[in-house]
Formats: structure tokens, sequence, C-alpha cells
């Protein structure tokens, strides 16, 4: 896909939200289903049942993903595809592209060892490696757009309002 396909792809979608704003708003949901005989849960996704459950630091054997490691796939998911978006709508050919989420979380704070320790990940760092036939300043701005405008990375610098209920 070049500049111009991604250009008439989205046009009409950027059209259709300049003129009714509500009509962007896209609702994203998982559900996590527990398994009476382990702590571990499924969680359907698009690429089809993960199975999430403790990490080796919280008692896990490591069988079964850790939500934090699924919260860096995420960002670097998002990063990677906003960056090859931004690059193709710039122009820009991408080589030898990778996006790395990297994050870290102090299994004190989730156990309730030390209640003054934080429960989840308090630093996330993204890494953009690639090359391209672009010059530095080129380059330096793929990476701030691609920052800009991945909904994962925002969501983490602008955490939303978080309301947590029963049903």
């Amino acid at each position: 896909m070049d500049a111009t396909d991604l250009r008439a792809l989205q046009k009409p979608l950027k059209d259709k939200y300049r003129e009714d704003g509500a009509s962007a708003a896209v609702p994203a949901k998982a559900v996590a289903v527990l398994d009476g005989a382990s702590i571990g849960v499924s969680v359907d996704g698009f690429a089809g049942t993960t199975r999430a459950g403790l990490h080796p630091a919280a008692g896990g054997d490591g069988t079964e993903a850790c939500s934090a490691d699924m919260l860096c796939e995420a960002v670097a998911a998002c990063a990677g595809v906003t960056l090859r978006s931004v690059a193709t709508a710039m122009g820009v050919e991408l080589r030898n592209a990778s996006v790395t989420a990297e994050g870290t979380w102090d299994a004190r704070g989730t156990l309730g060892v030390d209640r003054a320790v934080p429960v989840g990940l308090t630093d996330v760092t993204i890494t953009f490696d690639f090359s391209s036939d672009a010059d530095e300043a080129t380059e330096a701005k793929l990476v701030q757009l691609a920052e800009r405008y991945c909904v994962i990375a925002q969501t983490l610098r602008v955490p939303p309002t978080l309301t947590v209920r029963r049903a």
C-alpha cells in the first residue's frame, strides 16, 4: 500500500467523522472467563483464545500469558501499525523495522507484600528500530507521529477514566 492508497482508504472515514463526530467512537471489549479449576482465565481475541495466569514472580509456572506482557504486546503492536501508517502517508519506506515495548512491575505490590509499592507497570519504554532512505529529521518526525497517534501509547500517557463495578 502506498500513500495514495492509504489516503483513498481513509478519506471516506475521515469525511464521515468530520461530519458526525459521534460516529468515530469505537467500542473495545475483552472478556476474561475464569476457569474454576485454576487461577488462569481465557480471553478470546482476534487471533484466538489466550490463556492468562499468574506470572512466575507471583506464583505462576510460566505456561500462561502474563497480563503485563500482554499490555506490552498491545503497545508494541499499536506503535508498529501506527509507525507503518505514518511512514506510508509520508512516503517513507521502512526497512528492518521493529518496535519493542518494555515495562517493569514490582511483584511486592501485586502480592501485597509492601503497600507502599505500586501495583502494576511503573514504566513503559517504546523503542522504534528501523532504517530508511529518509533524513534524520524525517525519521525523528516518524517516531514523534507514531507516538502521538498510537492509541495504546496515548492511553497510557493520559489514562482514561476507570470505572470498576459488579454486574
